[in-house]
């Protein structure tokens, strides 16, 4: 059943706030990291778990979650949840040790697996097909906002507070979503309940946890390493038995019938691409502001705030054009807005000001805020309210994954760069194994040696590995500007995707 008037759309501003909570625990770890090494006396080991459990869990929980929403009720999950996030962000905060913010990390990976599909899929119950546009708007807008936000509030807290009230943070987002979804929300759920699928969640948990996992591990150890490329290897070998389980099992985790429309699969693949290009920037960008032009945390979310002034301003703009032109020239002009800000973006140098740089990512802002809810909407239209959990999920998994793998491939790419243009001759071994080891160890090494030499080849050899990045991202976009042309139908509508499907 669908909400009735502006209740709906007071529903979609109440996930917002769990969705923001979800985006700032993304980033605001990032600037935590530096004190938690020293006050729970973390290893560099421990810090990468602190991320990496959140990430494998969920991965690991999205298709599962989608179908355990659609079977017992989206409402019901979401606010468990809801529930669960929050009181995961609370015993964060209170951990006295590395091992138990890790595992309590992983809880909140899982309580992001059901809320981040769940809040996307009660979308096609709620909205009619012409409200999805401007839903979906909405939505990635509240994914994003907490991005950016979290090392401006995080670092601003950790100026005046303990570490742990960067995740007391969440409680109040928590909180306004957990009050509003129950007073608001109506319930839904399939009417022909799904039936579990053990075989399918199990081949595709592990199989999406070690595809991750393997490509996060060979993004730290190199592309060379075995155990990285064994678990990649083992992990395509399950994804692709869950697909041919999908195809004969009589009660399929997904409807696999869904990739025969346009709409859902490359709706899916371009939002997946748009995360690819996405997590490289917001990967890279931090890096530059902190170590080149030497901000702090605050300040570096300070400017990547006009990133998402763009993607605010070019989402505004799909809501209105999409009706009229079609999502297939919404979409195209948003990945040619992409690739001219990233592209601006690779004459980047190390005396660039803001200035510069800030007009660069408004316009890729602008791309993103133009293709991302586009593309999310085409393949959401496919979705009935029956099988909307899983569906959500999917799209879901499959941006999550490319997103790790994007991070992985960039920033391979980067360090490779950034490694060989490196002319570190006549400098002590100690200062060239800092500098080989990323961009803040050779500025940290440069200053205790008092070398502007140093310095000026580190922040040079940074810039062309950003660049090289920047060159791909540019090249990805200007590729996904062909595939929305030739695959992505016109309006994304479920009949002219049932017309294209025939």
């Amino acid at each position: 059943m669908r909400a009735d008037g502006n209740r709906k759309w007071w529903v979609l501003a109440a996930l917002s706030f769990g969705l923001m909570a979800v985006g700032l625990d993304m980033t605001v770890l990032n600037v935590a990291l530096p004190t938690l090494a020293v006050d729970l006396q973390a290893s560099t080991g421990d810090l990468q778990w602190m991320a990496n459990s959140y990430n494998l869990v969920l991965a690991a929980a999205l298709l599962p979650a989608g179908m355990i929403g659609d079977r017992y009720g989206r409402k019901r999950w979401l606010l468990l949840s809801l529930v669960l996030f929050g009181l995961a962000s609370l015993a964060c905060a209170l951990s006295d040790s590395a091992g138990m913010l890790i595992a309590m990390r992983a809880f909140l990976g899982l309580g992001a697996a059901f809320l981040i599909p769940l809040s996307m899929s009660v979308l096609p119950v709620l909205f009619k097909e012409e409200e999805r546009a401007k839903a979906m708007t909405v939505w990635a807008t509240a994914n994003m906002m907490g991005i950016p936000l979290g090392p401006i509030i995080g670092g601003w807290l950790l100026q005046h507070y303990a570490w742990g009230s960067v995740f007391l943070l969440n409680l109040p987002f928590v909180l306004i979503a957990i009050g509003a979804v129950a007073w608001l929300m109506p319930e839904s759920r399939s009417e022909a309940k799904p039936r579990f699928d053990p075989f399918g969640i199990l081949t595709s948990s592990i199989g999406l946890v070690s595809v991750t996992y393997g490509v996060i591990r060979a993004g730290e150890q190199g592309w060379n390493d075995f155990l990285s490329l064994l678990m990649i290897a083992v992990g395509l070998v399950l994804v692709a038995v869950f697909i041919l389980w999908q195809s004969r099992t009589s009660h399929p985790l997904i409807e696999l019938s869904l990739f025969r429309l346009n709409s859902f699969t490359w709706g899916s693949i371009l939002a997946t691409l748009v995360s690819f290009a996405l997590f490289g920037l917001l990967f890279t960008l931090p890096q530059f502001f902190q170590a080149i032009q030497g901000v702090n945390t605050f300040s570096t979310g300070i400017r990547l705030l006009p990133l998402i002034g763009g993607l605010i301003v070019g989402a505004k703009l799909a809501d209105r054009l999409l009706a009229s032109v079609g999502a297939k020239i919404v979409a195209s002009a948003g990945f040619a807005a992409m690739a001219a800000g990233l592209l601006l973006g690779c004459a980047t140098s190390t005396t660039s000001g803001y200035g510069y740089i800030a007009i660069w990512i408004v316009i890729t802002g602008v791309g993103l805020g133009l293709t991302l809810p586009t593309a999310m909407t085409s393949a959401l239209g496919q979705l009935s309210a029956e099988r909307s959990g899983v569906g959500s999920a999917l799209i879901m998994a499959m941006r999550q994954v490319g997103g790790a793998i994007g991070i992985a491939l960039l920033g391979s790419a980067m360090n490779g760069s950034y490694r060989g243009s490196l002319d570190l001759d006549g400098f002590p071994a100690e200062a060239i194994d800092a500098a080989r080891q990323s961009v803040s160890a050779g500025v940290t090494a440069a200053g205790r040696l008092g070398s502007s030499e140093l310095l000026g080849h580190v922040e040079q050899a940074f810039v062309h590995g950003m660049n090289v990045m920047l060159w791909i991202c540019g090249g990805i976009a200007l590729a996904s500007i062909f595939l929305t042309w030739r695959f992505l139908p016109r309006q994304g509508s479920g009949k002219e995707a049932a017309v294209d499907a025939a």
